[in-house]
């Protein structure tokens, strides 16, 4: 029935944002201007993608104006094969989980990317996937 989900990340600015997910190997498929910057965006990797639209486009497209005390940030939850190369790429990025495993087996570190939102990412090993 359903073929997949996609986030659409609310943000004030989004090009801020393309470079966080730039660095764990996301590249800019589609985007739409407004004035002079995004407006919206959608970035893939493989078959994963995640949007990014301001908060005055949506206002645009819907006439609602989402805020933070109406349901964002949104929080992303990145399942990844390899940590540590995410880690990496992420350096200097603000760190808002410390690295840690968790009682599901994963290890886990989260950051906020630049537009506001949390992103987790998290390596299974074999064991805790099966």
């Amino acid at each position: 029935m359903i073929e997949s989900v996609t986030p659409v990340l609310p943000v004030d600015r989004i090009e801020p944002s393309i470079d966080f997910f730039s660095r764990v190997g996301f590249e800019k498929v589609t985007e739409v201007p407004e004035g002079d910057h995004l407006g919206f965006v959608i970035l893939m990797q493989g078959d994963v993608q995640v949007m990014y639209q301001t908060r005055t486009s949506i206002f645009d497209d819907s006439g609602m104006l989402p805020n933070e005390t109406e349901g964002t940030p949104v929080l992303l939850f990145v399942k990844t094969g390899n940590l540590n190369a995410c880690m990496k790429a992420l350096d200097g990025y603000e760190v808002v989980m410390a690295e840690r495993t968790t009682f599901y087996g994963a290890r886990e570190i989260g950051y906020r990317e630049p537009g506001g939102h949390i992103v987790t990412f998290a390596e299974f090993s074999s064991e805790a996937e099966s």
